[in-house]
């Protein structure tokens, strides 16, 4: 699926599309969400999850690498320097 066509896709077909298609590939928190970052072949999709409800409230696609800097940021590579 092409980027436009996820876009274009009603908030339910964007649920099933994500859970069903999309490769969970790391999480992170911010105030009063669960941020999860599923990877597809051209493009990335965050869904923003109440903490409190779990459901799915919003979602942001990547289609830049450099997006993913706070994913990132958070992967511990100390272990890798010290050797």
């Amino acid at each position: 699926m092409k980027l436009s066509e996820f876009i274009a896709l009603s908030e339910e077909e964007k649920r099933a599309f994500v859970l069903q298609q999309g490769v969970a590939v790391a999480k992170r928190c911010l105030p009063g969400y669960q941020v999860f970052l599923y990877q597809f072949s051209y493009f990335y999709v965050e869904t923003y999850c109440c903490q409190q409800t779990k459901e799915i409230l919003e979602y942001r696609t990547i289609y830049s690498t450099k997006h993913l800097k706070p994913y990132l940021e958070s992967i511990p590579i100390d272990h890798l320097l010290n050797t």
